[in-house]
């Protein structure tokens, strides 16, 4: 079926409206890159989900960092998209007008140089994300076990999809998922099998660009329509069927599952990593940064990663909600929903 097909049915379809799942961020600016929405007619509705790791990590885990960055001796180290995300009073970035020591880094492994360059500062590394960057944690870790690095320690934050997809077919009514493409790329197109039997919707793996996602909605809609319901990878140029496992048998090497709180949704049970018992020694006090939290008065940032509204109808969006004052998460972060709507409003 060629391309323009695939649109002609799609523009046709007239049932009752679909809500499709892009769950990961780069989805999103991906569909609007494409000018997806355009070419779908209103009963397919493409919701975002919580694929945003910045959009999902606790106040409490950026107050704990802006606590360490305030203190004698200590150093944090982030990637940039955390610098504008507001903990219960500051920001990374409000911090650092403070008087915060706070460096933001391309790459986790550039933090093993400023330890080994300045012995007598404690470093602590911001370390969020799903499983797409867990492997570079890994690779931190080995060497930092390697060189006996003492003075670098990890503020944990990872997240796991699957426990989260389960979470979205338990509690909201959603009709399909386009999983993932980069974590999928990790732990492989297996993992949404026992999700699409269990609950009986479309899980299909799919890339980034305009065609990849379009025929991922036309599978979609295929299988709804025939009520045979599977995983399907359409990304397969990336995607192995087993996942990358050199690289998720070393994250698992340091890592074991564990629940996890998520900003604005709360705790889904083992949908984190922490590290195990014999590396604690690298952590930095990760399971003291989680604290139950209600999001600002105002703020639909739930609803939004719960893919119930979509971030134009947040009563705050463009308005009491902008980047540049932020009410809440997902208009801060580069794969964050609300800041991609508003982009490309």
């Amino acid at each position: 079926m060629t391309l323009e097909q695939v649109t002609k049915e799609l523009k046709g379809y007239k049932g009752r409206t679909i809500k499709i799942m892009e769950v990961c961020g780069t989805h999103t600016a991906s569909i609007f890159k494409a000018g997806i929405r355009s070419i779908l007619p209103e009963e397919i509705r493409l919701i975002s989900g919580p694929g945003c790791p910045v959009c999902v990590t606790p106040s409490a885990y950026i107050d704990k960092l802006v606590d360490y960055s305030l203190k004698e001796n200590y150093q944090v180290l982030t990637f940039g998209d955390m610098m504008k995300v507001r903990g219960s009073k500051y920001s990374l970035t409000q911090a650092k007008a403070l008087g915060g020591k706070i460096n933001y880094l391309y790459s986790p492994l550039q933090s093993l140089a400023l330890a080994k360059e300045n012995p007598q500062i404690n470093y602590i590394f911001a370390a969020v994300g799903f499983e797409t960057t867990a492997p570079l944690y890994t690779i931190l870790l080995e060497e930092m076990e390697k060189e006996n690095i003492q003075n670098l320690k990890l503020l944990i934050a990872v997240k796991t999809i699957i426990p989260a997809l389960s979470y979205l077919c338990e509690q909201e009514e959603i009709d399909g998922f386009l999983c993932p493409g980069h974590v999928s790329v990790i732990i492989g197109s297996k993992v949404y099998e026992p999700l699409a039997e269990k609950y009986g919707k479309p899980f299909v793996v799919t890339g980034f660009e305009g065609e990849h996602i379009l025929a991922s909605v036309y599978e979609i809609m295929t299988q709804i329509t025939t009520g045979d319901f599977k995983m399907k990878n359409l990304y397969t140029s990336a995607v192995k069927e087993e996942g990358n496992e050199k690289a998720f048998g070393a994250v698992m090497k340091y890592f074991e599952p564990c629940d996890a709180y998520w900003r604005g949704i709360g705790t889904i049970p083992g949908s984190g990593l922490r590290l195990k018992e014999e590396f604690q020694k690298y952590d930095a006090g990760s399971e003291e940064a989680f604290v139950e939290e209600t999001l600002p008065k105002g703020c639909s940032c739930t609803d939004v990663i719960l893919g119930r509204i979509q971030p134009i109808e947040c009563p705050a969006f463009g308005k009491r909600c902008t980047p540049m004052d932020a009410l809440g998460p997902c208009m801060v972060s580069s794969e964050g929903a609300c800041g991609i709507w508003y982009k490309n409003r």
